[in-house]
């Protein structure tokens, strides 16, 4: 049992939940706990109510055996307030801190914390929670600094206590089944060659976020927490010493996939991209990287992009082999294969359940206003949809991934432990680094390792 050694004793639910409670013959019930608890319920706290946090604590409202007992942010007159009172209406009686550290020193009775904060804070409040002893979900990016990132590892290892990075599509039942099913088992990609993800979106959705005069922050309080303006802190993605901007921010979700699904880390990045749009912003507003990947089978090229000035396409993953392409996505409308004519037949794995049958769309032979079809267009391939989906929001199953280990206090069960998230964190933030350096970089196979 791996405790931190600073405390002299165990706590009463540490205890309960070890070995020694197990052969002195204690029954754990609600009555030993003194509170109407169950014995596996997790007492946690949030770290950051912003956007992300509210997402992830409006899951964690919801979960069974789970209570949130204490909220932190430093925008207290909005998230907050505002945080706090929500969680009180549906029952998850909390208190409410400015300061993580305040936070740490007044709860005791706390299994694990969510933290949701900026990146470039992401390793101090994870390593303060990990060294006072709890279990720590930490969104990605794991952090802006690799030297962070590292310190987090490293930490999660010392204490012993389980650290999960926000990667959630590792937890997603229809990832998994691609990953262990289609491209794995059935093999029904073939050997993959290339890859082609993005996640673009319009200015509509990229403006500079303001805030109300009654809302403001006020100067002293910004400094102390690392802002130069409340324009900053409302829009801390856009800026070197806070964030990673939209590569590191939407890109990591789709780059830790291309890694994950073709069991190998990236050999080499090239990007290009700038800030060529908006303006008060130091982050590039466009990224077009190109990874290049070294597999068992061979190599493999994935490029990625982001845009923050059109949203075609939206947000997607294309996993393209000589058998076929998987188009995948956390959107519900995107899950298919497309067959091309030369593949095996996959009339065995439909009636395994692992794919439906396929929707043929033919090529219409009309004639279109200005002649005929041209003869170099192919025939669309049939596209065969999936039958798993995911009927959750698209973050609770990693959360629940996350509790179920800690309830267990195993690490192994996590989808996505400290040393993964770093791995990420190195494929991606190397995309920024090839942009600026305006050529093809290499990775060196110890950068994944701590």
């Amino acid at each position: 049992m791996s405790e931190k050694e600073s405390n002299s004793q165990m706590n009463r639910r540490d205890f309960l939940h070890s070995t020694a409670a197990v052969g002195a013959g204690l029954m754990i019930t609600p009555v030993v706990f003194g509170q109407g608890g169950k014995a596996d319920d997790l007492n946690i706290a949030l770290l950051g109510a912003g956007a992300e946090g509210q997402i992830l604590v409006e899951i964690c409202r919801k979960l069974p055996g789970i209570r949130v007992k204490a909220v932190c942010d430093i925008w207290e007159k909005y998230n907050l307030k505002r945080t706090s009172r929500m969680l009180k209406r549906y029952k998850h009686e909390n208190n409410a801190y400015i300061d993580y550290r305040d936070m740490l020193a007044k709860e005791k009775d706390l299994d694990a914390v969510i933290i949701a904060t900026p990146d470039f804070v992401h390793a101090e409040h994870a390593n303060a929670c990990l060294e006072a002893g709890l279990h720590v979900y930490c969104e990605k990016e794991m952090s802006n600094d690799l030297a962070k990132a590292k310190s987090m590892v490293q930490t999660a290892r010392k204490t012993g206590k389980l650290l999960q990075i926000g990667h959630q599509r590792r937890s997603n039942p229809r990832y998994i089944n691609c990953k262990e099913e289609i491209i794995d088992k059935a093999k029904l990609l073939g050997r993959i060659t290339h890859i082609n993800a993005q996640w673009n979106r319009g200015v509509a959705s990229c403006q500079d976020l303001t805030c109300p005069k009654r809302y403001i922050i006020d100067d002293a309080t910004l400094k102390k927490y690392g802002y130069d303006s409340i324009h900053q802190f409302r829009n801390w993605r856009w800026f070197k010493n806070l964030g990673g901007g939209p590569v590191v921010d939407l890109g990591s979700h789709q780059i830790d996939i291309f890694s994950w699904f073709l069991d190998a880390q990236p050999k080499s990045v090239m990007a290009s991209g700038g800030l060529d749009y908006y303006k008060n912003r130091e982050w590039y507003d466009n990224v077009l990287a190109i990874y290049e990947f070294e597999t068992k089978d061979g190599p493999v090229r994935a490029f990625y992009e982001t845009l923050t000035t059109s949203g075609n396409r939206s947000y997607g993953e294309e996993f393209m082999g000589v058998d076929a392409t998987l188009a995948i996505s956390e959107k519900a409308s995107v899950g298919h294969l497309l067959k091309e004519p030369s593949a095996p037949d996959w009339e065995k794995w439909v009636k395994a359940g692992l794919i439906k049958e396929a929707v043929i769309k033919q090529l219409k032979k009309t004639k279109k206003k200005r002649g005929v079809a041209d003869a170099r267009e192919s025939a669309p391939l049939p596209k065969w949809n999936m039958t798993v989906d995911l009927n959750k929001p698209a973050h609770q199953p990693h959360l629940e991934n996350f509790f179920t280990a800690v309830r267990a206090n195993d690490k192994s069960m996590l989808n996505c432990p400290a040393e993964i998230g770093y791995e990420t964190a190195v494929a991606v933030l190397k995309a920024n680094d090839a942009v600026a350096a305006g050529k093809r970089l290499d990775f060196k196979e110890d950068e994944f390792k701590v």
